[in-house]
């Protein structure tokens, strides 16, 4: 079987929809399958294309056994409504003209969160006369309104009603969360066709680790220090501001460092943020390399998972839970009661605090530094990982592409 992938994001970036392509298209190539995934030069989040590569009209590589395209694109930051849905348009033509070129195709499939890509993958399979498959990674334009972006408006309405389009022209829609197949349920959509296949983590290279690295804790003074850490996009969902008030409550330990490591449309506000208020205990760490993410994960004592208090983020399951769970890395989880922390509560893999609550979250951190719960949490973390593994997940995907195409 030949599958046709269209993605706006692949390794080298290390962002959430471009892992869950690349290490489910690698097992999807293991099991005998060809791939095509077609995608843009590295530039997420910054804009900045990454070293070794550039906006060119078309380049091919291959990387374990797959083969990628990239096209040329308009490219902006992370940031701004307008710019962002230029690049996403931009995407949207270019993949759609490359990808007529792709030979011999059984099935295409595309993912959100932003449906453009969706709307070239759905064109695609009309032409070629395959399968169309949504991977639904968003429930998109809903959450542009959700962080604050854009208002509801005539813009928005449209948006809507090509969502869903999308949504009934699918052969089969593969949703990232129960809570989302249940909202398409509502909203019409015919359940039968929508699947849930959760994010997950490669257990090969995400596992505990036996110390803290110590090139990143001398680098950045964290040496001897109790840290509870941001690792992630740092985007207008993340509520990022309350963590930096919340470690402002916690200035009187200086046992205790705040990290924020990454890179987003929200990076350079909360730069600022912490540059105004003179803070001391925390440490901002650039966005690594995704090879270096094991090893930036280990200076972790505790993950900080938050997202706004918007009753969207309620269907929302961050996917940095799963590697924390890898790492054997106890949560404190600031996100609206929903899919998300009922993961947390059920495993005991951490603390669920109300969100955007900067007490709340201060003494969480508070409480894990110096509470023998700690280990427990740490060990019950660790074993739940087991239940996300990102290869059987890729496998369960697989089986649904496979099903679509023999109807």
């Amino acid at each position: 079987m030949h599958i046709l992938f269209l993605t706006d994001n692949f390794p080298p970036e290390g962002n959430a929809p471009a892992t869950r392509t690349f290490e489910h298209t690698r097992e999807w190539i293991k099991k005998g399958h060809k791939v095509t995934v077609i995608t843009c030069a590295p530039n997420f989040p910054e804009g900045k294309v990454f070293d070794g590569y550039k906006n060119k009209w078309l380049t091919k590589e291959r990387i374990e056994g797959i083969d990628v395209w990239r096209v040329k694109t308009y490219i902006t930051a992370n940031e701004g409504f307008l710019k962002r849905t230029l690049d996403f348009v931009s995407f949207m033509l270019s993949s759609f003209m490359f990808g007529l070129f792709s030979n011999k195709v059984d099935v295409v499939v595309g993912t959100s969160p932003q449906f453009f890509t969706v709307i070239s993958a759905w064109a695609l399979a009309k032409l070629k006369r395959v399968p169309f498959v949504f991977e639904l990674r968003d429930i998109w334009p809903a959450s542009i309104t959700a962080v604050g972006a854009l208002k509801k408006s005539k813009i928005i309405s449209v948006l809507e009603k090509i969502e869903m389009f999308l949504y009934r022209q699918a052969d089969s829609i593969i949703s990232v969360t129960h809570s989302f197949k249940k909202e398409l349920i509502e909203r019409g959509v015919d359940g039968n066709k929508i699947d849930v296949v959760l994010n997950g983590v490669d257990l090969s290279k995400y596992q505990p680790a036996e110390q803290k690295i110590p090139e990143f804790a001398k680098q950045f003074g964290l040496e001897g220090k109790f840290i509870a850490g941001y690792i992630g996009t740092h985007g207008l969902a993340h509520a990022l501001d309350k963590i930096v008030d919340a470690a402002g409550l916690l200035e009187d330990d200086d046992d205790i460092r705040i990290v924020f490591a990454g890179g987003g449309a929200d990076r350079s506000r909360i730069e600022q943020l912490v540059r105004e208020r003179g803070s001391k205990n925390i440490v901002m760490i650039p966005r690594q390399p995704k090879e270096k993410m094991p090893e930036l994960w280990s200076l972790c004592d505790v993950s900080l998972v938050s997202l706004k208090n918007t009753p969207l983020f309620r269907t929302v399951i961050p996917s940095k839970i799963f590697e924390s769970m890898a790492m054997g890395i106890p949560m404190i989880i600031a996100v609206p009661n929903g899919e998300a922390t009922k993961i947390i509560s059920d495993t005991n893999s951490g603390l669920v605090v109300p969100p955007e609550d900067p007490e709340s979250l201060a003494k969480a951190i508070r409480s894990l530094k110096d509470s023998r719960t700690y280990q427990i949490l740490s060990k019950s973390s660790q074993e739940a990982a087991s239940d996300y593994d990102r290869k059987r997940l890729a496998i369960n995907m697989l089986e649904n592409i496979e099903e679509v195409v023999e109807k």
